[in-house]
């Protein structure tokens, strides 16, 4: 089953892009079609990387038999609903974050992929980046110790991106704070209780009635002491982009650094380090090593959510690979339907505790493991 190449379809070639060449060198996949409403926008891609199969409407390429698995990266409202039509139609499914914008939407995945039998990835980039990889491995080796706390925070000015994201409550798009929290600790969320604060541009509040700035979460773990603490903005928020979180241990502890590009701190006692983060190249494939460090096109052409952010961490590749090889060796991806669903439960509950003043609200039981 290793040896299986799956014929791999990219709907949304925005950020979706970013994956096309790495597929074209995976030894376990074929970059077989590409699909985008745009006509324009479809030949340019494909003609850029010399793919033949197009497609400008998504239920026709279900339709195609020989493709095994659909790569969703469209605007978040369209997410699930994709993402439950791939499954029902026979393919894998691997798509970008949110998993969805409600609790229906996330359980209809949850019992799409348990009826369809195919798998479900939601492509979360922060348990793949070369940070994460790093303190996971700090953890796995014991040098952390007993790991006693856990923080993240995600500040990002969407002000002039597509009218979808505007006013969009701050925890709706949270899996980039909760993933590695909940990822690193082993644990589902249990619980969430969150509190908003500040105001956002009066005429952005109408879209979802949200006029939250920023909404900070707490998160109790099912089965476990720790709790972890969570913060998100979207707008009218000054702050350079940061995605960032950091562990507390009995023996050391890793923080993110307050400014992009500058190193992290390990604390070992009561003393600081800076460190490097080496890469994680090492264990991809050959072909797809590149990509933990390079984006598609290079200079300018890079998609905004690639540059910011130093390119997700040189997730990419190892978002594709674990994808990939889930399929060949018939295995459960990281993170599967339901631990997707737990994380992306989070924020909405999130925010529905915020507008509740703070009160504690629980995750479905479909979400626990």
């Amino acid at each position: 089953m290793a040896e299986k190449k799956v014929n791999v379809a990219i709907i949304g070639l925005g950020f979706g892009a970013e994956f096309i060449p790495i597929y074209q060198r995976h030894p376990n996949a074929n970059m077989a079609a590409i699909c985008q409403r745009r006509e324009d926008k479809l030949n340019a891609v494909g003609d850029a990387f010399g793919i033949e199969k197009r497609y400008t409407d998504y239920d026709e390429l279900l339709k195609d038999p020989e493709i095994d698995a659909v790569h969703i990266n469209t605007p978040i409202h369209e997410h699930a609903r994709m993402s439950v039509a791939g499954l029902r139609a026979g393919k894998h499914v691997a798509c970008t974050v949110p998993m969805g914008t409600t609790l229906d939407e996330l359980k209809a995945i949850v019992d799409a992929q348990a009826e369809s039998g195919k798998k479900y990835m939601m492509m979360e980039t922060v348990i793949y980046s070369r940070e994460f990889l790093y303190v996971k491995e700090l953890y796995d080796t014991g040098k952390l110790g007993r790991i006693q706390y856990l923080r993240a925070t995600h500040q990002q000015e969407m002000l002039g991106w597509p009218g979808y994201w505007e006013g969009l409550p701050p925890m709706h798009y949270a899996t980039h704070v909760v993933s590695p929290c909940l990822a690193l600790a082993g644990h589902d969320a249990e619980y969430v209780a969150c509190f908003g604060s500040g105001r956002i541009q009066e005429d952005l509040i109408p879209k979802y009635s949200s006029p939250f700035a920023i909404e900070t979460a707490h998160i109790k773990m099912k089965d476990s002491d720790l709790v972890a603490e969570v913060m998100r903005s979207l707008f009218n928020t000054a702050r350079q982009y940061r995605e960032s979180f950091d562990v507390y241990g009995s023996k050391m502890s890793f923080e993110w650094p307050l400014i992009e590009h500058d190193h992290p701190v390990v604390h070992i006692g009561e003393t600081p380090h800076h460190v490097s983060v080496l890469d994680f190249a090492h264990r991809l494939p050959e072909p797809i090593q590149r990509f933990t460090t390079k984006g598609v096109y290079g200079g300018e052409q890079q998609h905004l959510s690639f540059i910011q952010g130093s390119g997700h961490g040189g997730s990419h590749p190892h978002l594709a690979h674990q994808f990939l090889m889930s399929i060949a060796e018939d295995r459960k991806p990281f993170p599967d339907a339901r631990q997707s669903a737990n994380w992306t439960a989070v924020g909405i509950l999130a925010h529905e505790s915020a507008l509740k003043g703070g009160e504690r609200l629980y995750l479905p039981d479909w979400s626990l493991s």
